[in-house]
């Protein structure tokens, strides 16, 4: 793990580094990803990263998307990291894109952690875009956009989960800021806008995640499946224990699930399930069990 920089000193004056591109090494991660369908599969046609983000090999699973998963080798993210993930799935390429555990947030004791996701999909791409949920540790500051803008045809698949915080060490909502804005967009104009800012202690009590630790947002947009998805959505959490939510179609193209979960394994599994019904209904596809630890 990255140990966070020191701000004892016993003078006011410091002297600028020599090199302040080399201050910044390991704390401007950027990740940028192309995806080109080949024959009936999908492959990583080009991939360029910076530390702290790289991606794991590409799995070979029993599925037409290329598997992906994005890392962080250092073992989370820092106050005052900033990263950049930028993915373009080509014409008819389908792409699952995931992390190999949850985001780790650490404290933050002067500039936020920001994370930029830009996702372009051609024509009759596929994004599927589920990576684990992200934990906010007490005193962080996390601040995040997604970007998706959509061709024709194009089919996207998006999880945005989190935690209140390290629930078992009693840091729920212990966060100093937690920000995400998720924006899509198509030809025609803004398919959905949603976002959210949290201070520390917000998120309790009516209005907010009503007593529940773990949080999510589900989005979906497809030209065709989405009544049969949105039906299935309702009843998947219509049919889970410890857990709730609500499902609504957009006004075009698209529909949008929001979820609370009293614990991790009942976010998961819900998680899990609207996801299989996606997959089923936007995709003609089987749930796919994705191979981690």
């Amino acid at each position: 793990m990255r140990s966070s920089p020191g701000s004892a000193t016993t003078s006011s004056w410091r002297p600028p580094p020599a090199d302040a591109g080399a201050a910044r090494v390991g704390r401007d991660g950027a990740l940028r990803l192309a995806l080109e369908r080949r024959g009936p599969g999908t492959v990583l046609a080009r991939c360029g990263s910076t530390l702290p983000l790289q991606v794991l090999v590409p799995l070979a699973l029993d599925d037409p998307a290329a598997v992906v998963s994005v890392l962080n080798p250092t073992g989370g993210v820092l106050g005052g990291d900033r990263l950049s993930i930028d993915v373009e799935a080509g014409p008819e390429a389908h792409a699952v894109l995931t992390t190999p555990s949850a985001t780790r947030v650490y404290r933050a004791p002067a500039a936020p952690a920001r994370q930029a996701v830009r996702l372009r999909l051609a024509a009759g791409a596929v994004v599927e875009w589920v990576p684990d949920h992200t934990i906010p540790y007490a005193d962080s500051d996390f601040r995040q956009t997604i970007d998706v803008e959509l061709a024709e045809d194009a089919v996207l698949i998006l999880l945005d989960a989190f935690a209140a915080g390290r629930i078992a060490r009693g840091e729920a909502w212990a966060f100093r800021r937690l920000e995400s804005a998720l924006t899509v967009r198509d030809r025609r104009g803004l398919v959905l806008h949603d976002r959210f800012v949290l201070g520390a202690g917000q998120g309790t009590g009516l209005g907010g995640a009503e007593c529940h630790p773990y949080f999510a947002t589900l989005v979906v947009a497809a030209e065709r499946g989405l009544d049969d998805f949105a039906r299935a959505a309702a009843a998947a959490l219509d049919a889970r224990t410890g857990a709730v939510g609500g499902v609504a179609r957009l006004p075009r193209r698209g529909a949008l699930v929001r979820c609370l979960a009293a614990s991790a394994p009942a976010l998961t599994a819900l998680l899990d399930a609207l996801w299989a019904a996606a997959r089923r209904d936007l995709l003609g596809l089987p749930p796919l069990a994705l191979r981690k630890p």
